[in-house]
């Protein structure tokens, strides 16, 4: 089965609260952290439990939960650069779907 077809199709209203989830199920973090995460948040070096191994297995928690693929030449600096960064590439990779 792949991902788009394992995977329920997302409301783009819904990404903001799907992006928080996925990071506070991999990272583990706090509840009051996650839900203060806005767009101009910082991720990569801001979040101490986001690190190079972290950022993995958000992606492949990104892909499953979202029913997408992320190939390895669309992850750069930018895209965890900040909460709102992660948010506008999920929105853009659902809708391209």
């Amino acid at each position: 089965m792949t991902a788009e077809e394992g995977a329920a199709p997302i409301a783009q209203a819904d990404m903001r609260e799907a992006m928080r989830d996925i990071l506070a199920d991999v990272l583990a973090l706090k509840p009051a952290t996650a839900r203060g995460l806005r767009d101009e948040t910082p991720l990569f070096g801001h979040l101490p439990e986001l690190d190079s191994m972290a950022v993995a297995s958000v992606l492949t928690e990104i892909e499953d939960r979202l029913g997408i693929t992320i190939d390895d030449d669309e992850v750069d600096g930018d895209l965890f650069a900040s909460f709102g960064a992660l948010v506008a590439f999920a929105r853009a990779k659902v809708a391209a779907r």
